[in-house]
């Protein structure tokens, strides 16, 4: 009574973030130092941590947003769907990553682009300039999916 918090969060302990936040945060940082040391080759005196920084920040708040927090109703492709070992679990996850990975990809490459300060035009000149990639990428991603649902749902 007058002492603290009132409302929906009265009463609630702070919460650590949810483990595939995290695990999604540690792997987007992940890529980005084999990144900058394997592809790019760097060094250690050469990498660029706001950048790993960044795109772990990425990671935590865009890649995996906990399904109760979202700000708006994008579909999630781990939401509840049919049960597995059926017809219909083995054609939707193909089907789910061929409609939400392009989607996905495309606002991904659009944050990564405003966060690195590109401007709109900037931008959709470096998108159109991996279409191609993305697409060779998307087949590569609807096949493995493909072999996973298999694998999963075999009896």
């Amino acid at each position: 009574q007058g002492h603290g918090q009132e409302g929906p969060a009265a009463g609630r302990t702070p919460r650590l973030p949810e483990p595939p936040v995290l695990v999604a945060g540690a792997l987007m940082g992940a890529g980005d130092v084999i990144a900058q040391q394997l592809v790019e080759r760097r060094g250690l005196h050469g990498h660029q941590g706001p950048r790993t920084l960044k795109m772990m920040a990425i990671g935590f708040c865009f890649v995996v947003i906990p399904p109760g927090h979202r700000a708006s109703t994008v579909p999630s492709p781990c939401a509840a769907g049919p049960a597995p070992g059926t017809a219909a679990s083995s054609v939707l996850a193909p089907l789910s990553q061929g409609a939400f990975a392009p989607c996905f990809l495309g606002c991904f490459l659009a944050i990564t682009g405003a966060t690195n300060g590109l401007s709109m035009e900037e931008n959709w000149s470096k998108i159109q300039q991996v279409r191609a990639a993305l697409a060779v990428v998307q087949c590569v991603a609807i096949v493995w999916n493909c072999y996973l649902s298999w694998k999963a749902n075999r009896m």
